[in-house]
């Protein structure tokens, strides 16, 4: 470099030393003509000893140059050469052009050049590749190796012409890969497994056969963790925990939790069927959020009604089983105690709003009636808010309306979001989903919430509740106000037609006592009879008019019958069609010999798409719902659909039927 800089910085200042040297020379060239002519031969050499200099570094310099850039010539063949990755250089038509060793190591074969990249590497789609508009990368896999597999185009010119070539660069991730797969495989999962109804289920057997029928149960969980290479626990009589790898818990997936119908064959003479619930958590940050996810996994399995496995992994969940119904529980306690904490909540808040599910049924009304009366009997002003009727609710909304209190009672969902403040008590009937609810919005606002519902619980959930109410067992929202009002206070009363929305919605949910029914819905219906319920005023809020029954027998009319067992049906015609036809049009075709369960599809003014479906329990409907958005029990079930024609949602609707058949064979 100082080469460099010496002909560059110091070649001026040569130069001008020269121009002075012959300025001195001419000078003295006039006072005395030898000297003068001297200094001029002097001059004369040093110009020509100056070129030559000049033009010796300069060549010097030439060379210098030429062979730095050979050397680097030289050096990036040698790093391409011996690169420590498979590299090779192909034509735009995926021909090979070059390789180098690794990659001649990596394919195994002799005399590739010239071969199509693709028939060497099936799985690299070369013009699918270089079409994607993204990264210049993408992965293979060959030889059972996995590769990230990058390149570049490179431009080559050569006598006047442009030759496009792409180099790539095949990067081994195997290692990494698999070493990512031993990582997730061993991830802990925690399961929290809870016999349901335990009490219930040990007093349907024998004496003798209790203990028994309890370590029985131990033992095939037992057996069931070992076989998981699992760390099994019991907590507490009815309660167990295992520990188990991420890899096990794809087995079980694989398997669809076997162990619920194993658990399900233990037979002492017990007249209830033994059915577990397993909450599964997993991907959690660390062991402790990951147990919360078991914890809340198998809430969401209890809520749901039992005998059936969830698996939580994060905001995604899982389920598995859920065949079996709720068993009803014979003890009152649970109803007591909340009873009394729903008393302490009523009278410590001035503002109390009640609100069921969007288009309101029976069940929901009854509820909502039911709760207001007994803020009425704790000397609370309570208000129900209802946005519209319709017509499953309209005989019993007339009869309300004949009273003033009643009448003064509702209010609107615009009304609600104005006054509803942090301390108002918001009391959610006959639904647990936020988006369910009349007026979601007040949700946000309240910080005092009561959930109580019968509904198989969702995955979107009422999260908020400072009082959650949710028994899957029971008939009806109604049968479980009706407990609450015997418990809530020895004072507490009801008019007559309060008894009777609550009475009726009972029915409604019941089929008329059909399905559902256990011990404590016909006590919860013989306290409302004591109350002063009317069966035949119940009767006549189910009176028809002309158009429904046409409705109705237009439902049967288009029904077809799916695999010999499930009917489906539908009512196009928007004038006969209503929530309560389609529901009751779903009833009548059960009636149907070898129809195990029905579906009929509506539509609403609003083009809304009602379904119902219903069964007599072989076929969970609930499941099927589900997939729809809606859901409810396993013999009763709804959903709602918009923004799609009754054609799309009875296609939609039959898909989801035939998958489930599929997976149920």
């Amino acid at each position: 470099m100082k080469d460099k800089f010496g002909l560059k910085v110091h070649l001026p200042e040569t130069n001008m030393y020269m121009l002075i040297i012959a300025i001195l020379s001419i000078v003295l060239l006039t006072y005395n003509l030898y000297i003068g002519i001297l200094c001029l031969i002097a001059f004369s050499y040093l110009t020509y000893h100056n070129w030559k200099v000049s033009d010796i570094r300069r060549k010097e310099w030439t060379k210098y140059i030429e062979n730095l850039s050979l050397d680097i010539d030289e050096a990036v063949k040698n790093v391409i050469l011996n690169t420590p990755i498979p590299l090779c250089i192909l034509e735009f038509d995926g021909r090979v052009n070059w390789y180098n060793n690794k990659f001649l190591n990596m394919i195994k074969k002799g005399d590739i050049l010239e071969k199509n990249i693709e028939d060497l590497v099936p799985d690299l789609n070369l013009r699918k590749v270089l079409n994607e508009d993204k990264e210049l990368y993408t992965e293979v896999e060959f030889n059972d190796r996995k590769y990230n597999v990058v390149y570049n185009i490179i431009k080559s010119e050569s006598e006047g012409k442009v030759k496009y070539l792409i180099m790539v660069y095949w990067f081994d991730k195997t290692d990494y890969v698999n070493l990512l797969k031993k990582y997730e495989d061993e991830k802990p999962v925690v399961a929290i497994i809870q016999v349901d109804s335990y009490d219930e289920v040990i007093q349907s057997a024998k004496e003798d056969k209790r203990p028994l029928i309890a370590a029985e149960i131990e033992r095939t969980l037992n057996s069931w963790a070992s076989n998981l290479k699992g760390a099994f626990r019991k907590n507490a009589k009815d309660k167990y925990t295992i520990l188990i790898n991420n890899a096990d818990l794809n087995n079980l997936e694989k398997d669809k939790f076997s162990i619920l119908d194993e658990i399900r064959k233990i037979d002492y003479g017990n007249t209830l069927p033994i059915t577990l619930s397993i909450g599964v958590g997993v991907m959690g940050e660390n062991l402790n959020e990951t147990l919360k996810y078991a914890s809340g996994a198998l809430d969401l399995a209890l809520g749901r009604g039992g005998d059936q496995a969830v698996i939580k992994r994060k905001d995604k969940s899982i389920f598995y089983g859920g065949k079996s119904k709720a068993v009803e529980k014979k003890t009152k306690v649970k109803a007591r105690i909340i009873s009394h904490a729903l008393k302490d909540l009523i009278l410590d808040s001035s503002q109390i709003f009640i609100m069921g599910h969007k288009y309101p049924d029976l069940d929901a009304l009854g509820a909502a009636v039911g709760i207001y009366n007994i803020c009425k009997s704790l000397n609370k002003e309570s208000s129900i808010i209802m946005q519209s009727s319709n017509s499953s609710i309209d005989s019993l909304m007339d009869r309300l309306n004949q009273f003033e209190n009643y009448k003064e009672s509702f209010i609107s969902r615009e009304e609600a979001i104005r006054y509803c403040d942090k301390n108002t008590l918001v009391i959610v009937v006959d639904t647990h989903r936020p988006n369910f609810t009349e007026c979601e919005e007040i949700l946000k606002v309240s910080e005092k919430i009561v959930v109580i519902d019968h509904h198989r619980r969702g995955i979107d959930f009422i999260d908020n509740a400072v009082l959650m109410y949710h028994e899957t067992y029971a008939s009806s929202t109604c049968e479980m106000v009706t407990e609450l009002l015997q418990y809530i206070d020895e004072k507490a009363s009801i008019d007559q037609i309060g008894a009777e929305a609550l009475l009726s919605g009972i029915t409604l949910d019941t089929k008329n006592f059909t399905f559902k029914t256990g011990v404590r819905t016909f006590e919860a219906a013989a306290i409302l009879r004591k109350l002063g319920a009317d069966t035949v005023s119940v009767k006549k809020l189910f009176q028809g008019d002309l158009d429904e029954f046409i409705g109705k027998a237009e439902i049967i009319k288009n029904a077809k019958i799916i695999d010999n067992k499930i009917a489906i049906s539908i009512c196009s015609d928007m004038t006969l069609s209503s929530p309560l036809v389609i529901a009751q049009g779903a009833d009548e075709l059960l009636n149907i010999k070898g129809v195990k369960a029905s579906f009929v599809l509506g539509k609403s003014d609003d083009n809304r798409i009602f379904v119902s479906g219903r069964s007599l329990g072989d076929i969970n409907v609930h499941v099927i719902m589900e997939k729809l958005g809606g859901g409810g029990h396993i013999d009763v079930a709804g959903a709602q659909l918009t923004d799609i024609s009754i054609e799309e949602a009875l296609e939609r609707v039959e898909e989801i039927i035939m998958e489930y058949l599929k997976e149920e064979d």
